[in-house]
């Protein structure tokens, strides 16, 4: 017996609702805005399931609606963004910086990641946290390879400068091995 395309989606959702709410908050900085931009992804994903399904790769096609609604939510009406240390969901994966990373160096990630602008953000978001290639971000983000590549480097180049000790040396830590 199948299961008909209501329990299909059901289990969809609910295997992937904490991967998008993180994906949300890395993008939002909100975990109220970020459960949001789930639920507006899985509504719209519902109401075109047999689409979303034959496209092949639903996980992309919800993460791109994701991105979508959050771009939608910049274009309506500017709001101001606040990351915060604790993120939505997370028992179960690792930091992003891995087992190494203490509450210190994660809030000196958030707070280099705080001083990039909307775009630059989501590209390292799904670069370098949710191991997108460059093709793959550029599709997420409706833009070229060319872009995301510039966009990731000049990012990087800020959270380089973020994360300079007061004597001028890079801590390597937190940009490499805090995004990677």
């Amino acid at each position: 017996m199948s299961t008909g395309p209501d329990e299909e989606f059901d289990g969809f959702m609910r295997g992937r609702w904490p991967a998008m709410v993180r994906l949300g908050y890395a993008l939002t900085g909100d975990a109220g805005h970020a459960e949001d931009l789930a639920q507006a992804a899985f509504a719209r994903a519902y109401a075109s399931w047999g689409r979303v399904r034959r496209a092949g790769d639903p996980d992309a096609y919800v993460r791109r609606i994701v991105i979508n609604e959050h771009r939608r939510r910049f274009r309506k009406h500017r709001v101001a963004e606040e990351l915060r240390g604790d993120l939505a969901d997370t028992a179960d994966r690792q930091p992003p910086g891995g087992p190494q990373q203490g509450p210190g160096e994660r809030q000196e990630l958030l707070d280099a990641l705080r001083a990039l602008g909307p775009r630059q953000r989501a590209v390292v978001v799904l670069r370098y946290w949710l191991d997108l290639s460059e093709a793959e971000t550029a599709a997420a983000l409706n833009c070229s390879v060319g872009t995301v590549k510039s966009q990731a480097s000049r990012a990087l180049a800020t959270l380089r400068k973020s994360a300079a000790a007061p004597d001028g040396t890079r801590d390597a830590d937190i940009v490499e091995g805090g995004l990677r």
